[in-house]
């Protein structure tokens, strides 16, 4: 029966994905039910403050007299707290369904738990942990904000051969040193694309006039975080068009524009864990943080970091700005000329367990 479980807690996975950038911050989930064997309704959860895997996986049955004796696979604990839907829950104990398989318990402190009691007091069978490591990695971000109460923070950068960054420059119109080929750079904006914020520097900003926004791949474009404490950045760039949401964190006074926010910080202290809270207390559940080289330092020596994805080019600087160092031996993927080392915090790896 078990290994029938993972079967179908398998492909409830597999359709929680087809959620991924558009329900955060609520988690990526699905659903699928099963009777004698054979699927008859799935779905899952296509976007934030609509209708939740349970709900659609049910809507799809065409014969509803069959759902008395069936079973819903969920990857998710179904929900037991009204929000901006009813309780899937409930819905589950009102359709008659006799059986519940669980991918993984739902830390929101709303729910955690208090689904799966509200199903087993209704006479319903339960049963939890299937496929449950996968449950958890699918959803790293809102597992780290409800455990954590800060995003989940991928550092990202591409170095050379010898571990330099970039060639040492002081003047915008000296263009960076291209470390990523044509197919590396679309991969860049996928990633963008699962995310929901996006960070670089003051330097990185005056230097490169990023437009940090998800330009060749199909996806919504993450709010855009940047450093700026003497509001040096000039207001042509990019980074303050107004064109996606931004927020500048800065010593002076704070500021609100349509699509753009100057934050205001007290800079004689560490501002890193001011500015999770900030993004926290926004609902920005992931953080995806693309240089420079300060910045990711900063990320890392205040041990605000998940993972770390790291482009190495076989191209030799000589010198330069020098690449951050993680310690441990990351996971290494070759993918034509290029080399990605992949590291994971094990602190991290421990809340998303």
């Amino acid at each position: 029966m078990f290994e029938v479980d993972e079967k179908f807690m398998a492909r409830c996975l597999e359709l929680a994905r087809c959620g991924r950038g558009n329900t955060s911050p609520n988690p990526m989930v699905g659903a699928v039910i099963v009777h004698n064997g054979k699927i008859i309704g799935e779905g899952y959860h296509r976007k934030c403050g609509e209708g939740h895997a349970e709900v659609n996986a049910i809507a799809s049955v065409r014969d509803k007299r069959l759902l008395k004796d069936s079973t819903i696979y969920v990857s998710l604990e179904p929900c037991s707290h009204y929000g901006k839907t009813p309780p899937c829950a409930k819905l589950i104990i009102d359709m008659g369904i006799p059986r519940v398989v669980v991918g993984c318990v739902d830390p929101f402190p709303e729910v955690s738990g208090r689904g799966i009691r509200m199903l087993r007091d209704a006479g319903v069978e339960v049963v939890t942990g299937v496929l449950e490591s996968q449950a958890i990695a699918l959803n790293r971000p809102f597992m780290t904000m409800q455990r954590l109460g800060r995003p989940y923070v991928m550092l990202k950068w591409a170095q050379s051969a010898d571990g330099y960054m970039d060639i040492c420059r002081q003047d915008p119109s000296v263009r960076p040193v291209v470390l990523s080929d044509a197919a590396n750079a679309r991969e860049v904006h996928k990633l963008r694309a699962d995310f929901a914020a996006i960070m670089v520097g003051t330097r990185t900003a005056l230097l490169d006039n990023p437009s940090l926004t998800v330009r060749r791949w199909a996806g919504n474009s993450p709010v855009r975080v940047v450093i700026d404490r003497r509001r040096e950045i000039p207001e042509n760039y990019h980074l303050l068009d107004q064109s996606v949401p931004t927020l500048v964190f800065t010593e002076a006074a704070s500021e609100k524009r349509p699509n753009l926010e100057f934050i205001q910080l007290d800079f004689s202290q560490p501002i890193l864990p001011h500015v999770m809270a900030e993004l926290a207390r926004r609902k920005l559940d992931s953080l995806l943080v693309e240089g420079g080289a300060c910045l990711l330092n900063s990320f890392i020596e205040s041990s605000l970091w998940d993972e770390a994805r790291v482009e190495v080019s076989p191209r030799v600087l000589g010198n330069g700005v020098k690449a951050p160092v993680l310690e441990g031996k990351g996971s290494v993927r070759l993918d034509g000329n290029q080399t990605f080392l992949y590291y994971r915090d094990d602190r991290s790896s421990e809340v998303c367990r």
